[in-house]
């Protein structure tokens, strides 16, 4: 997966390659129809006799269709490695999971077995803690980890607070309790953390008079 994404990132690289060799072609082209024009523009005032103009003209055409053709068959290719390279994109972007759902199933195969099989609510209860391991592996393989949470100050960036207390110990806002845990994948937050936040005790307002 890691080299589909290398390929996909050189794309630009190939494609002004490819844009810089057409203007290339084209500035070629160019030249080549102002020389037959200088030429042909010669033979029109210079003095009627032999000349050797006629093959000088006749040779830059067939330079010009040679251009014309390359040109053709370059903005072809072009269009052609354009197509092919957005259906890369595509299948990278769609079959992006693939191999971490892959691993999924066997987890999903142990829940099958666990659901199947006799035992008391201790077997059960034993099954699925060992399920909710395989589970965290799996995840921490694929640079998922939890947002750390409690007892942590809180920080609206990692945390969503649902809940307030206050607590006359503290001195600043911090994470005393938590509903749902946060999960990081990478640097990147995959969601927050939902927690309940003490923060310091506000001090008592002065009555009007004292």
């Amino acid at each position: 997966m890691a080299d589909d994404r290398e390929n996909s990132e050189d794309v630009p690289e190939v494609s002004l390659d490819l844009d810089a060799q057409n203007e290339d072609l084209e500035a070629a082209m160019q030249a080549a129809v102002a020389a037959v024009e200088e030429v042909e523009g010669g033979r029109e005032t210079a003095a009627p006799g032999p000349s050797s103009d006629e093959e000088e003209v006749a040779e830059l055409r067939r330079e010009i269709a040679d251009l014309r053709d390359r040109s053709m068959r370059t903005l072809a290719d072009f269009d052609n490695f354009r197509k092919r390279s957005e259906r890369e994109r595509q299948d990278l972007k769609k079959y992006a999971v693939i191999e971490p759902l892959r691993e999924f199933l066997g987890i999903v195969d142990n829940l099958d077995l666990a659901l199947s099989a006799a035992g008391g609510a201790d077997d059960l209860k034993r099954g699925v803690e060992m399920i909710h391991r395989q589970m965290l592996d799996l995840l921490r393989r694929h640079g998922v980890k939890e947002v750390s949470a409690l007892g942590q100050p809180f920080d609206p960036a990692l945390h969503e607070a649902v809940a307030r207390e206050e607590d006359a110990a503290l001195k600043a806002p911090t994470v005393t309790g938590e509903m749902r845990r946060g999960y990081m994948m990478h640097d990147r937050l995959l969601r927050p953390a939902m927690v309940k936040v003490s923060v310091p005790a506000e001090a008592p307002k002065p009555v009007a008079g004292e």
